[in-house]
């Protein structure tokens, strides 16, 4: 998946561990389950393909595929997960998509880019496996801690389904996006119940020694609280369109973790779609009750914001947030650009 920015904090969006239809098929394959082919590059593969009800080895001549020509320059739809060398689930598509596959882009064959190279060898139908020495792909970049405690692999799966253009792509793009945003908070809503009790404790008890006596809630029950100092003018945001925004995020004991006017690319405001996941998800449902021009003071509950792993080292894990804000521009967005399944290079959000 692409990376999504979060005010202050660059990070991932969120992957969850995918109940693949044929997961344990794939993971007895990865590190033990039999001798791997490499490519002259050095990746390392099995190729599967089901006939008859049974998985059958498919090895390409010369480690190539001949019919790739014809699948160049246009999208691959497939399931897509990534594991450490010890088969520890890094990022699955599945999850996160709602079981819809993700369209990958097939592109001219480029020996510095191995994941290029593997996809080109997918066809539909197939069920793949690769596996990368994480140094060779990270480099010159450390490699992530977890990828060393996997045995020092990334292995990728692959399940193909078929293959597409770039304007089916497209049209595939905004469902996408929905789904991943809404899975994204469904996960963190899953484990919140008990901290959303303490931060509402919380949240009140700074409504009051605070003074903020405008703050109510969102109407959506999520347990924002929007306190309104100057109405905007015209229709409140929507779905899809480009709010752009200047912002002030502080811990409830004062502390600013970040601010649009720290940074000179957001100085004139910090620009994102509205409830496509790309802002944590307190921003996302308070943007939609703001209008152009309107200035708020927004508390969010940490479920909404960094939940239970924070973002250190500025923001500790459970913690609420206070965002002072004012909404400078509301307009539609562009179109956006296919999805792409990118490596992982941390963590991934729990």
């Amino acid at each position: 998946m692409q990376f999504s920015f979060r005010p202050g904090v660059a990070r991932h969006l969120a992957l969850g561990v995918g109940a693949l239809s044929i997961a344990s098929f794939l993971a007895s394959c990865n590190s033990g389950g039999g001798d791997f082919t490499k490519t002259k590059s050095g990746i390392e593969y099995k190729i599967f393909k089901k006939e008859n009800g049974k998985y059958t080895s498919r090895t390409l001549t010369d480690n190539a595929d001949p019919t790739f020509k014809d699948r160049q320059g246009k999208f691959l739809l497939a399931h897509v997960a990534y594991l450490t060398g010890k088969d520890s689930m890094l990022q699955s598509s599945r999850q996160q998509l709602a079981n819809h596959p993700l369209p990958l882009p097939l592109m001219p064959l480029d020996a510095k880019n191995k994941q290029t190279e593997a996809l080109a060898m997918v066809q539909p139908g197939d069920s793949a496996v690769f596996r990368f020495r994480a140094d060779s792909l990270f480099k010159p970049r450390p490699v992530p801690p977890e990828l060393k405690r996997g045995g020092g692999y990334l292995v990728m799966q692959v399940v193909g389904v078929k293959v597409i253009d770039q304007a089916e792509a497209m049209a595939m793009q905004q469902e996408l996006q929905q789904i991943a945003a809404s899975e994204q908070q469904r996960q963190m809503r899953a484990y919140a119940a008990d901290q959303d009790k303490k931060d509402e404790v919380t949240l009140q008890d700074y409504i009051k020694k605070n003074n903020l006596t405008g703050a109510k809630k969102s109407t959506t029950g999520s347990g924002v609280y929007i306190q309104t100092t100057q109405p905007g003018t015209g229709s409140t945001a929507k779905a899809g369109q480009l709010a752009t925004v200047k912002y002030r995020g502080t811990l409830l004991n004062g502390q600013e973790f970040d601010a649009s006017s720290k940074h000179p690319e957001t100085a004139a405001g910090f620009s994102f779609a509205v409830g496509r996941g790309q802002v944590i998800p307190g921003w996302d449902d308070a943007l939609t009750q703001l209008s152009k021009g309107a200035k708020a003071t927004i508390l969010v509950p940490s479920s909404l914001a960094y939940g239970k792993t924070g973002s250190p080292p500025n923001i500790p894990a459970n913690s609420p947030l206070r965002f002072d804000i004012e909404v400078v521009d509301i307009k539609d967005a562009p179109k956006m650009p296919a999805m792409s399944m990118t490596p992982p290079t941390a963590a991934p959000a729990q």
